[in-house]
């Protein structure tokens, strides 16, 4: 299995179309083989979903995340986790024990206007 998580720091980066850089965590048997993070500052929204499955990556774990997005991730086969906070690790490691949740982070392009920025605790619904 490879995931890739919207990255901000360790942190989940809360708007997946506008994430300049994904960690990518390689699994097997059960646990992390291999960690690293990938530029993807030179793609935007429609390109991502491209980008992410020339990588391999089979699952995403994001914040806040568009419905257009949401279809081409899913029509690449790309299992999708959205609406997630918090640690990127901790995050991988509850997708990995099988509690991570979808929690349905979806953004609306008008709530990302200038002077806006995508917390899905506060702007997606």
């Amino acid at each position: 299995m490879k995931i890739a998580v919207t990255t901000d720091g360790s942190q989940i980066f809360q708007h997946f179309g506008k994430c300049p850089v994904f960690t990518l965590y390689t699994v097997s048997d059960g646990h992390v083989v291999k960690k690293e993070a990938i530029d993807a500052s030179a793609n935007g929204h429609a390109a991502l979903t491209g980008f992410l499955s020339a990588a391999g990556v089979d699952t995403v774990v994001c914040g806040g995340i568009g419905e257009g997005a949401k279809q081409m991730l899913s029509a690449a086969g790309v299992r999708l986790f959205s609406g997630v906070t918090g640690s990127m690790d901790d995050a991988v490691n509850s997708l990995i024990a099988g509690k991570l949740t979808d929690l349905g982070g979806t953004c609306r392009h008008e709530e990302h206007e200038e002077g806006h920025s995508c917390d899905c605790k506060n702007h997606c619904n």
